[in-house]
């Protein structure tokens, strides 16, 4: 009896002790309260985005924060998009060329100035958008703008780097044509925009690479690299007048009239619902890309649609989890074991954009994973519940926060660390996470940010925020806005978003690997809508 007893004593201790004492409602309600004013808090004590216009139209912007590091970039607001069926391809070259010397430094010179420093170098190309930056000590920042704005000026195009760099490109385009990947989103496009200048990959065709001469180079910088359409960026350790006392002091030579005295605009790309098919039975397993047309970077509708694929989520089967998914259709996809992965997309340019899902299936299981995928996107446009929205929005808002690192000001003058190893464009990458890199990516990953997800932490990934957002935007949108921006949607946004994009509307497709029992093009079509009753 008195054994009895104290087990039954043990028992009931260990049930206090793992219950903890509990809280009561005026303490968990001051918890909340406090954690909402320091979330607030965090979102509005960024360091302010200063920025100046010069007078050929050089736009210089910074955000000042005491780090001992710095990263600055010219930003160019020209890609792919911008060349021709026979130049497709120079601006991926002029690229690669960039740090093989300049006029008034040769290759060698120029890289031992950059190894002195103790900085790097980098740069990219998307459809829409060149990006040459450098990451160095704060007191170098003098010299690394000097060294951008001979880049940007002076590229050398010698002979010799231009045949050597030839070779190069024409290696990197048979290891892009090695990632399926890549090839269904080039493919992707190619249908999507078929007959337009966003259909013409970034790296150009090797026909391409093979005949583009010096003097083609030197045209499409000529016509390009001008200044109305170059931002000069910075963050980490910087002052904002030291940088535009240096931008016009190096770049005031950068050209700023055009020939028809304005700056050119992208062409027109309309979309086409059409499919491509490339059926190979030797490979293990389908590549297949499902998109409808979506808005351009600064259209509102972005953040429902940004939401919905949040709801709709990720799978990767390596990943774990089985049935204990969020993800309605993850979970389908592990019940079922339908695919190997799938995530959501939303790629945006000036003017229009693709909204879909890529899934990598066997054979027999793609009509399976194709149709459950089909079903997600009209249960979205007909009944997304608050209770999938609520979480969609705390997901972005606990990446929001989760990915700060940058010191800010409180109220009282005191420093406090908030965690930034990325910008917004990585949050939302959260739930949008088609983050293998290669050059087609990069303007697709970064709804609603920038072009493409910098793998180093810190100065880098705010500079290269704030170079797209004002190429992007015209200005750079705090973070505090994009929360405003997503506590503003509600369900009946999501549906109404929804059904404007996906609903009865003509898809692209593009499938890649053995794919025979892919459904034909008015099946999937027929799929988009729902006969009720």
């Amino acid at each position: 009896m008195a054994a009895s007893s104290v087990c039954r004593a043990g028992c009931a201790a260990g049930r206090t002790l793992l219950r903890g004492p509990r809280s009561s409602p005026a303490l968990m309600s001051l918890m909340r309260n406090r954690g909402a004013a320091t979330y607030a808090q965090a979102l509005h004590n960024i360091p302010e985005t200063q920025v100046t216009s010069l007078d050929s139209g050089l736009r210089v912007a910074s955000e000042e924060s005491d780090q001992p590091t710095c990263t600055v970039g010219v930003w160019i607001g020209v890609g792919s998009r911008y060349e021709s069926e026979k130049n497709n391809g120079a601006g991926y070259f002029v690229e690669h060329l960039a740090f093989k010397g300049t006029k008034k430094r040769p290759c060698a010179t120029f890289e031992k100035e950059v190894e002195s420093m103790g900085a790097h170098l980098n740069s990219y190309t998307s459809r829409e958008q060149t990006a040459f930056f450098v990451k160095a000590l704060s007191k170098d920042l003098p010299k690394a703008v000097e060294i951008l704005a001979d880049i940007v000026q002076n590229c050398s195009l010698e002979d010799s780097q231009i045949e050597k760099e030839r070779s190069t490109i024409l290696q990197e385009l048979q290891e892009i044509d090695s990632n399926l990947t890549d090839v269904v989103f080039d493919y992707l496009h190619a249908t999507a925009y078929q007959g337009t200048a966003l259909s013409r990959t970034v790296e150009g065709t090797t026909e391409n690479i093979k005949r583009l001469t010096r003097g083609d180079l030197a045209t499409y910088i000529d016509t390009h690299y001008k200044a109305p359409r170059m931002v000069l960026a910075a963050a980490g350790g910087v002052s904002h007048k030291e940088l535009v006392d240096l931008a016009r002091q190096h770049l005031s030579g950068v050209p700023f009239e055009y020939k028809e005295d304005a700056v050119p605009i992208p062409p027109p790309c309309r979309f086409t619902g059409s499919e491509v098919r490339i059926r190979d039975d030797a490979l293990p397993l389908a590549h297949v890309a499902i998109a409808v047309e979506g808005p351009g970077w600064s259209d509102p509708d972005n953040i429902p649609l940004l939401l919905a694929n949040s709801i709709i989520g990720r799978y990767d089967r390596t990943f774990g989890g089985g049935k204990n998914q969020s993800s309605r259709l993850a979970t389908i996809a592990a019940e079922n074991k339908l695919c190997q992965s799938f995530q959501t997309f939303n790629t945006c340019y000036s003017d229009t954009g693709l909204f879909g899902l890529h899934f990598v299936s066997d054979a027999l299981n793609i009509e399976d994973t194709l149709h459950f995928a089909q079903g997600e996107w009209m249960r979205l446009c007909t009944s997304a519940t608050d209770g999938e929205v609520k979480r969609a929005k705390n997901i972005l808002r606990n990446a929001l926060v989760a990915q700060l690192d940058v010191k800010v000001k409180t109220r009282h003058g005191q420093k406090t660390k908030i965690h930034r190893s990325s910008d917004l464009s990585v949050t939302f990458a959260a739930v949008v996470p088609w983050l293998p890199l290669s050059p087609w990516w990069l303007s697709a990953v970064r709804f609603p940010l920038c072009l493409q997800q910098m793998k180093t932490a810190g100065t880098t990934p705010v500079c290269e925020n704030i170079g797209s957002h004002l190429l992007n935007y015209g200005r750079r949108i705090s973070l505090a806005e994009w929360d405003a921006r997503i506590a503003a949607v509600d369900a009946r946004m999501v549906r109404e978003v929804c059904s404007k994009y996906i609903y009865d509307k003509c898809p692209a497709v593009a499938a890649v690997g053995p794919i025979e029992q892919l459904p034909d093009y008015n099946r999937i079509r027929s799929a988009m809508y729902w006969l009720r009753f």
